[in-house]
This record gives structure tokens, sequence and C-alpha cells, in this order.
């Protein structure tokens, strides 16, 4: 149960869904920023890519419905799925993702511990792996966001379903509609 009474059944509006509904003039602007950070059009990384940084800061975070939430909705875009998924997790190093990818994960956990363990070193290994500095800028602001949505779902108490199927089910809503789906 919730630290706070969300005034709703959190079985059917788990994690952040609960809060979202709770104060719905703080949803709109917190949509369209994981709106605009996943999804919207980007030169370079897919969205599958983006909700792969999500999921993994998200699981750094230990925040169990974000990080299957959005593990889910990776896996759900990327060629490799949930596969690749669960590698990225485990060990980043070892996944198979490219350079890039793997120097932004690196970027982005470095983030997720501290905005000052981004390093002029990480920058430079991320530069030199072909990242450019809107994927660098766009993995920084993601890992930053994704702190906070991760604390906020943990820091309500929220709940976090334990049944697959529930992130997979949300996975098919949010690749066909996006964030402002209700």
């Amino acid at each position: 149960m919730a630290h706070i009474d969300l005034g709703l059944d959190e079985r059917e509006h788990p994690g952040i869904n609960g809060p979202l509904r709770f104060r719905p003039e703080t949803a709109k602007p917190l949509g369209e920023l994981a709106e605009a950070l996943l999804r919207a059009p980007h030169p370079t990384l897919t969205a599958g890519e983006r909700e792969l940084i999500a999921a993994y800061v998200s699981g750094l975070n230990d925040c169990n419905f974000c990080c299957a939430s959005h593990s889910a909705f990776a896996a759900a875009q990327l060629p490799l799925g949930m596969r690749l998924v669960e590698q990225v997790r485990a060990d980043p190093a070892a996944a198979e993702v490219s350079e890039k990818l793997r120097a932004l994960l690196d970027i982005a956990g470095a983030v997720q511990r501290s905005g000052r363990e981004v390093t002029a070193d990480l920058v430079k290994v991320a530069r030199g792996a072909g990242a450019t500095d809107l994927e660098i800028h766009d993995t920084v602001l993601i890992a930053a966001a994704f702190c906070m949505f991760n604390r906020y779902v943990d820091g309500l108490g929220t709940l976090a379903p334990e049944d697959p199927a529930v992130y997979e089910m949300a996975a098919e809503r949010i690749v066909r509609y996006g964030y402002g789906a209700s």
C-alpha cells in the first residue's frame, strides 16, 4: 500500500500511474518529459535504446516498478528483445551492444551514482566510440530523469506488480500510443 492515500485502487494503477492520477497537474509535464526523452524522434538513438538506458538506471536504483516497466518497453522495441535487456542489466560490458551504446550506458551509470561522476574521460570514450554531443546530453538527461522518476515511485511506496504480463501489456500500450495515453 502506498504511503499516502492516492484515492484509487493501486492494483489498477500500480507504480507511477497512481501518483500521476493523484496529481494530474504534475502528471502532464512528467508525461511530456518521458515522451520527449524516450519516444520523440531522435536522429540516432532508437526508442528501444533510450528505454534501455531508462531500464538500466532504474535497475541500478533498485526501482522494481520502473525497471520492470522500462525493461518491457525496451524489449518490445529492440531486435534482441528481453534477452538484450537482461544482458545489459547483468553486465553492460559483456552485452551485445555497440561500443557507443556501451559507453553511453557507462555515462548513465555514472549519472545514477552522482552527476559529478561523469568525467571528461567517460565523455572522451563515448566520443571515441562515435557518440555525438546530442547522444551524450540525452543519455545524461534520461539517467537524471529516471533517478527522479524512480525516487518518486519508491518514495511514495507504490505497488510494483510481480507478474511480467502486467508490464508486457503496458509495453504494448506505450509503444502504440506513447506516454500521454491513460
